[in-house]
């Protein structure tokens, strides 16, 4: 999981307190309230100030001396503390909540038993490689605390409250999201901070107050080693092909004079290599001209059953005058879709909702956080008993007028199954939700609902024409005479009316029809995943990453995806000289052996042993043939990184520059701000700068104001885009704060 999926918290400042004869108790110093409605107060610090360091995994056994720590909780580990504050509220209604340095945990008692719930962050750990390597290939790696690096530096606060409950566990249970990811998270939690070789595990598909007591109550008895290996390993085979290729691509370009930080990894070069051979396809597609013919009989059009790409051949249809027609009708039964697994949920959000792949999985694992939708990163079609839909249906039918029309008994079910989770429903809680949380949960109802509501039916009406010299012309129609599970989820069929004409007819006309054939349609994001899906390429939870990965490096652009010239240039060079690189077999063979280890009752370490092993031989070979080609490899790239430079310069070229008369007003990035503005490309000499709104990207579109005057796009994260027209002769309005105060002073008079 990347670190943006992570909960944000600043640090807290570290409080020392004058030393005392005794610690107090937490109960005394803390105010206790139920989950929910709660006062947070920090825990004492220690007397003395201490060095927060820890070691890193591999030292992590050399433990440092301590007093004898009494071993009196259960500790429940979660992957976030959302996931954290739904457990504890769901063993207990009495669970008291606390927190030491901005970071919440719970305690609670049942059956008897004291039990913490703590939580990650994500992952709290990070691959990185041993120091002292240089160059490339390097594969000595090892698991390093993620708060070694800055951009994760909050986590750490997490890890020193997990190491210090660990101490005081006589058992643990790990409660991560039951996927590879979520298991690889426990598992570093569990070996490196606490120091456990096992733990039992909790399992669940949703963070519904039944389903997690259950899951407590009857845990597997050890980690889910097949998913914990499985997650490691494909860590590991993605850090050593994404350091080693990505210093592989810098030092080639460093070779041929120059300096840009690229990358590339085991997913990533197949995928961009799709969406290359794509855009060449489309540039080399020449067009070519056919002919649609139609037969006119009654007013009715019908339409011959092939297209004619041989102009000479239309003479065959100019005398055609009689035909003999036949019309058959035909009852047709259109089944609901299947559930949603991850990658359907994505492409219908797409279509309907317009939501990037990221987006959609973004917000729908909010909705898992809130408890009313289960678990979404699964391959499952299917509606197990086990989770009694109709009770869930019940509960729903409060707020879904829809679910009277689910009166199927046994829910439709698409193919694909997911030994892990389900596939993703809606639990029958309920949330106020808004914007698009709304809008992806009720698509999510939706198809739930329509599992289970009755076929939809219509009659299917064709006529056939066969003409006096054999040509053959049909045309259908159809009427929908049950809507069925169409009244529930977003579908239309075109229906269309024609009449019944049998027997010997004349052919009122025949009319040609002249059109060019079309090159392919480039790649959305949706139909993108669908491909790499089909092709076993990347997993269900990093299809839509990878994606976007491409575009933040600069090898894609444009919402119908197309590469950029850098992107292009970097497929063809590595397509010359290292092809093994971008190839999509060798890609999805590694993905193919770390599946196997999900299906393994023993044997993990060796064969992730041997699976990283054939890696690393592989990338060696791939260094060989790479360094003898390294410079020819950098200066077809260089001329892709020129070009871009050349066409950004371009696409963000505004309009010519008043103050100086020479230069161009230009949307230029500012390092040193972070943020984006306006500057001639005249600078040093001329110093015209204009200031553009903070915190978003910002774009030039092809559209221009009533002014004639340059429209530009902020573009923000989870923000809808704001368009807005660029002027460099804009002034604030001198009365706009004025009449701010005077806006504000009489609403305070009001309330008065």
């Amino acid at each position: 999981m990347a670190v943006e999926s992570f909960i944000p918290l600043s640090e807290s400042k570290i409080t020392i307190e004058k030393p005392v004869k005794a610690k107090p108790k937490i109960e005394e110093l803390t105010t206790i309230e139920k989950p929910g409605n709660i006062q947070e107060q920090e825990e004492p610090e220690k007397t003395k100030k201490q060095k927060n360091r820890v070691e890193k995994p591999k030292a992590m056994a050399k433990e440092e001396k301590s007093e004898k720590t009494i071993k009196d909780i259960i500790l429940i580990v979660t992957e976030k503390p959302q996931a954290a504050l739904k457990i504890a509220s769901a063993l207990s209604d009495t669970a008291r909540k606390y927190s030491e340095n901005n970071v919440p945990f719970y305690e609670l008692e049942r059956n008897g038993k004291r039990i913490v719930v703590a939580s990650a962050v994500g992952h709290l750990f990070n691959l990185t490689y041993v120091k002292g390597q240089t160059g490339w290939p390097i594969f000595n790696l090892e698991w390093v605390p993620s708060y070694e690096s800055k951009s994760a530096g909050f986590t750490k606060n997490y890890y020193m409250l997990l190491k210090k409950l660990g101490r005081r566990a006589k058992e643990v249970i790990i409660s991560t999201d039951y996927d590879n990811e979520g298991e690889l998270i426990g598992w570093n939690v569990l070996r490196f901070i606490i120091g456990e070789k096992t733990a039992k595990r909790m399992k669940y598909s949703t963070l519904t107050k039944p389903e997690l007591e259950k899951s407590y109550e009857n845990p597997m008895q050890t980690l889910d080693w097949g998913q914990a290996y499985a997650g490691e390993t494909r860590h590991k085979i993605d850090w050593l092909y994404g350091i080693n290729l990505s210093r592989a691509l810098m030092s080639a370009i460093k070779l041929a004079g120059s300096f840009k930080i690229l990358s590339i990894g085991r997913v990533q070069g197949p995928t961009l290599k799709i969406i290359v051979d794509l855009d060449k396809e489309i540039e080399n597609f020449k067009s070519q001209p056919y002919w649609q013919i139609f037969a006119i009989v009654d007013k009715t059009e019908l339409k011959h059953v092939k297209d004619i790409f041989d102009k000479k051949e239309l003479k065959e249809f100019e005398n055609i005058k009689k035909g003999v027609a036949e019309t058959t009708e035909k009852e047709e039964h259109y089944e609901p879709p299947h559930p949603f697994d991850l990658t359907t949920l994505q492409r219908e959000s797409y279509a309907h909702l317009k939501l990037s792949p990221s987006r959609t999985l973004q917000v729908a694992q909010s909705l898992y956080l809130d408890g009313i939708i289960s678990y979404p990163r699964t391959s499952s079609q299917k509606i197990p008993k086990e989770i009694e839909p109709k009770k869930i249906i019940e509960k729903l039918s409060k707020q879904f007028k829809e679910t009277k029309i689910a009166t199927r008994v046994n829910p439709v079910e698409g193919e694909k199954s997911d030994p892990a989770h389900p596939s993703i429903f809606p639990t029958g809680e309920f949330k106020n939700l808004q914007d698009d949380e709304e809008k992806l949960y009720n698509l999510i109802v939706k198809r739930f609902l329509a599992c289970f509501s009755p076929n939809a039916e219509g009659i299917a009406k064709r006529i056939q024409l066969i003409s006096e010299n054999n040509k053959k012309f049909t045309a259908n129609g159809l009427t929908i005479t049950e809507k069925g599970w169409t009244q529930v989820y977003p579908t239309t069929f075109e229906e269309k009316q024609i009449p019944t004409i049998q027997g010997q007819v004349d052919i009122d006309k025949i009319r040609f029809e002249e059109k060019e054939t079309q090159p392919p349609k480039r790649y959305t994001p949706a139909s993108l995943i669908t491909l790499l899906e089909k092709k076993n390429l990347g997993t269900k939870a990093t299809r839509s990453a990878i994606v976007d990965t491409l575009f933040d490096r600069g090898y894609l652009d444009g919402k119908s995806i197309q590469a950029t010239s850098l992107g292009i240039k970097l497929i063809e060079a590595l397509e010359k000289y290292s092809p093994i690189i971008i190839d999509e077999n060798l890609t999805r063979d590694v993905e193919e052996k770390t599946e196997e280890l999900l299906n393994m009752k023993s044997g993990w370490d060796k064969k992730e042993e041997e699976t990283v092993f054939q890696v690393k031989r592989l990338i060696t070979d791939i260094s060989k043939e790479f360094k003898v080609n390294e410079k020819a490899i950098g200066i077809q790239i260089l001329a892709g990184v020129q070009d871009g430079r050349e066409q950004q310069k371009e696409q963000n070229t505004l309009m010519p520059c008043a103050k100086c008369n020479i230069g161009n007003l230009q949307i230029r990035f500012s390092k040193k701000s972070r943020r984006s503005f306006v500057g001639c490309s005249n600078y040093p000499q001329c110093a015209a700068v204009y200031s553009l709104p903070p915190n978003a990207m910002i774009k030039k579109t092809d559209k221009k104001s009533e002014r004639n005057l340059p429209i530009l796009i902020a573009l923000r994260k989870g923000k809808r885009p704001w368009e807005f027209e660029f002027d460099p002769n804009w002034k604030p309005d001198p009365n706009y704060k004025k009449d701010k105060e005077e806006s504000q002073e009489q609403s305070k008079e009001n309330i008065k």
